[in-house]
């Protein structure tokens, strides 16, 4: 990039932010921070009115904007395409806002650019989901209003089905931040029913409102630093792996509710085995358990022999006679 496209890119960084540091500025485009210095001044001298304190950051002064600039046709390559992939990997809730925003570029797009996009409509296919991803996102629409709750730093109020705990639990969480991991979409908040920090997949949300209060902002709080706790917390403890059969019609409910990634092996018997891990195979066993005759546990022996204790307390369980 050269001076003259970093600094007008760096006025329009600077009109969607209210305040960045100088180190930022020096992050994003990849120079020095004293070339940054440089490029404000030059900015300064031109007359853009670019606000600055010392150990604080910089700002444009209110009111002012660049006039409108027009896309490249990459860049509206790249829009389209970002457009589809979040129709198809988030939830419903972003479909039709997303489709909305295709229009209105597209209106205000020169002729060519617009015959540029059609030419991607026709050609451009966005198509499977991940394999722990939300299988129904018709269902699910919780995302768009996770992300207002972030923004606007409003308590949200959810019923939740956790992984281990069938019973839904009604909570008053904090929004921080929202995370997609391998095709789940999370939200991390602040829960003050368990008065600490916890993740919740927000397709296992089963509703959700805005409780109309703001929360102020947790100084201690870095999503960066939590995630990182937790993949830390990931590498010390020890994944199983375990081997299992699904019948073709469990396979679906398999990959929604599976916290690891379901890899294919073989197909037999109407399904198909598949390899997986587990941090507990005494929760494995219960879960396998769950499908009934539609799943079945390999290896290792261990869970085998755990499935099979677990489905004969059961089955005593129901030869008992009620009196």
């Amino acid at each position: 990039m050269n001076r003259t496209d970093r600094l007008v890119a760096m006025v329009m960084h600077l009109q969607g932010r209210r305040l960045v540091r100088a180190e930022e500025l020096a992050e994003k485009f990849e120079v020095s921070v004293r070339t940054v210095y440089r490029d404000v001044a030059a900015l300064s001298e031109a007359g853009v009115p670019v606000a600055g304190e010392a150990g604080v950051g910089y700002s444009l002064v209110p009111g002012y904007h660049l006039p409108p600039v027009m896309l490249t046709a990459d860049e509206v390559a790249a829009l389209f395409v970002g457009g589809e992939m979040v129709k198809q990997f988030t939830d419903a809730s972003l479909s039709a806002p997303i489709d909305t925003a295709i229009d209105k570029l597209r209106a205000v797009l020169p002729r060519d650019r617009q015959e540029h996009v059609e030419r991607l409509a026709r050609q451009t296919v966005v198509v499977g989901r991940a394999a722990n991803s939300c299988a129904n996102p018709e269902a699910q629409p919780w995302l768009l209003a996770v992300q207002r709750g972030i923004a606007q730093r409003r308590v949200l109020r959810i019923t939740y089905r956790g992984r281990e705990r069938p019973a839904d639990t009604a909570r008053d969480v904090e929004p921080l931040g929202a995370v997609c991991h391998r095709g789940v979409w999370y939200l991390v908040a602040w829960c003050r029913l368990r008065g600490d920090f916890r993740h919740f997949r927000i397709d296992r949300i089963q509703t959700l409102e805005g409780v109309g209060d703001s929360f102020a902002v947790r100084a201690d709080f870095s999503l960066q630093k939590y995630l990182k706790v937790l993949a830390e917390r990931a590498e010390r403890e020890e994944l199983v792996p375990v081997r299992a059969w699904f019948a073709q019609a469990a396979q679906e409910r398999a990959h929604r509710e599976c916290y690891t990634k379901l890899v294919p092996e073989k197909s037999r018997d109407g399904g198909a085995e598949f390899t997986l891990a587990t941090y507990s195979l005494d929760w494995m066993a219960r879960w396998l358990l769950s499908f009934g005759a539609e799943a079945e546990a390999i290896a290792p022996a261990a869970l085998r022999q755990r499935v099979g204790r677990e489905a004969e307390k059961v089955a005593q369980a129901h030869r008992r006679q009620r009196s």
